[in-house]
Formats: C-alpha cells, structure tokens, sequence
C-alpha cells in the first residue's frame, strides 16, 4: 500500500503523523503542499482544508489520527 502525508511547513499535527508512521515503521511519502500546487488542487478536490491529509490506499484522512495509523500497522 502506498501511503502519501501532504504537509505543509511548521505544523505541528503533520510532525506528528509522520512521527506515528515511522514509529510503526511505515514507508510513506511527504509532499509539501506550499511547494506543489497539483497536490494542494488534489487534497481540495478532496474536500479538505487542513494539514496533514494522509492518502493510504483507498483510504484518506485529514489531521492527526492515531486510530486511523493504527489500522495500517
């Protein structure tokens, strides 16, 4: 499965993520939002307007979810 966090700078909750995924030692992707216009379009088509928006799959998510992390391992 491929997983896929847009991030942007200096928020805490993408830190955060990306931290819980590599504590259950996931392989994913970051992507900056404010340096790729296409993912920012992406993640808004999605419906979401917070950072992290985290792709797994089929499944996504936006903000820092634990529970959601989890189920990956």
């Amino acid at each position: 499965m491929t997983i896929t966090v847009y991030s942007k700078p200096a928020c805490v909750q993408c830190t955060a993520t990306t931290r819980a995924l590599e504590a259950r030692g996931l392989s994913f992707e970051v992507i900056d939002l404010t340096e790729d216009d296409a993912a920012m379009s992406h993640v808004t088509e999605l419906g979401y307007r917070q950072a992290p928006v985290v792709i797994a799959g089929e499944d996504h998510w936006a903000g820092f979810r634990p529970d959601l992390i989890g189920r990956l391992a």
